[in-house]
């Protein structure tokens, strides 16, 4: 190599900041000591999802005429990967977005005591806009750091996992589908760890173009299956009051979905209440030839959603509250009707509701 190229390369390496050595992520792994940055994604083995930077964009019709309105921020989330539509199954900064200024300084890299974490780098500094905050507290935490990896699985779970020694089995630390944003997937839980008090709660979104936490929440508690509005508190809407009413859920929605040529089969739902758990769950018996996922969406309506390859569009095939109630009432999905007023209001019009008016 010419001296001067020498030189050059030389003051090259001694500007380059320390960050950027590491190597970059492999297909479907992040391992200690590489990093994630804008640009770059983690693929699933099956290729169906991806994890990486994003910017929320979303189609709008405003007076007859197509608009796209683009979000100013940056999030780390997963996505269908094949589907033409970006659509979103995960975020991790819902309420720390990135700007741009701090776009090319920001990573996902797995930290040293084995936290997933986005880092900032501005001003030679390293600051933490979003972490896993896990509490590493065995024993052996010091001899695994450097065996940490962050893996998107096949489901779109993405699980960050500890290898203690070669010859031993993964350990899980933590998981995605135990923090679900507004979708749960395929084979992702939805109620509550009667052990560890961890509850999967999926909140709806503040919009099309902002992930972050929305007006409606559920979840699954003593008292069956709740959907509340969020910020303040307040019960929207309940179904399954009891164990024996919840295990009775599943056959009714089996049912519901037979009915239409559409649903039928698509899903496979299951309800478990055990020593150390209490969740509904549901798989899709074919996964490769479809794409399904539930949702809660900004109008606190849970969705059934599957991909339709000829309108190449998600299609709703399935809702509940199936007739949202109207301003300051309660649904009760274990009533008829199935809408009353909340606490503190009466009906404006007693008649329109013996006529099903609810609005």
């Amino acid at each position: 190599m010419p001296p001067l190229c020498t030189l050059l390369l030389g003051l090259l390496l001694l500007h380059t900041p320390h960050w950027c050595f590491s190597a970059a992520a492999n297909d479907d792994t992040l391992m200690a000591g590489q990093v994630l940055a804008v640009g770059g994604k983690l693929i699933s083995r099956n290729g169906k999802f991806a994890l990486g930077f994003f910017q929320p964009t979303a189609s709008t019709i405003i007076s007859k005429s197509s608009h796209n309105a683009t979000s100013s921020s940056w999030y780390l989330g997963i996505w269908f990967n094949e589907i033409p539509v970006f659509t979103t199954v995960w975020v991790a900064n819902r309420d720390q977005p990135i700007t741009n200024t701090n776009l090319n300084l920001t990573q996902l890299k797995v930290s040293g005591n084995c936290n997933l974490v986005i880092v900032n780098h501005a001003d030679d500094t390293a600051s933490i806009v979003w972490s896993t905050d896990i509490v590493n507290n065995r024993t052996q935490a010091s001899s695994i750091n450097n065996n940490c990896a962050d893996v998107l699985l096949n489901t779109g779970n993405l699980a960050l996992t500890a290898t203690e020694s070669p010859s031993s089995s993964d350990q899980l630390l933590w998981q995605s589908f135990d923090y679900p944003t507004d979708v749960v997937l395929p084979g992702a839980k939805f109620g509550r760890n009667k052990v560890t008090d961890l509850n999967r709660q999926p909140i709806s979104r503040k919009s099309l173009i902002d992930p972050g936490l929305g007006a409606y929440i559920i979840e699954l508690d003593t008292t069956g299956i709740v959907l509340k509005r969020h910020n303040p508190s307040v019960v929207y809407c309940n179904w399954a009051s009891s164990r024996t009413s919840s295990l009775n859920l599943i056959p009714i929605l089996k049912s519901i979905l037979d009915l239409d040529p559409l649903t039928k089969g698509l899903i496979n739902p299951a309800y478990v209440d055990n020593n150390q758990e209490e969740y509904y769950v549901y798989t899709s018996p074919d996964e490769s030839s479809s794409s399904t996922f539930v949702s809660l969406d900004m109008s606190g309506q849970i969705k059934l959603n599957v991909w339709s390859q000829a309108n190449q569009s998600w299609q709703t095939i399935y809702s509940q509250p199936a007739d949202p109630c109207g301003p300051f009432t309660v649904c009760n999905g274990n009533a008829q009707p199935s809408c009353d007023c909340m606490e503190n209001f009466s009906e404006k019009s007693p008649q329109d509701w013996d006529f099903n008016d609810r609005t």
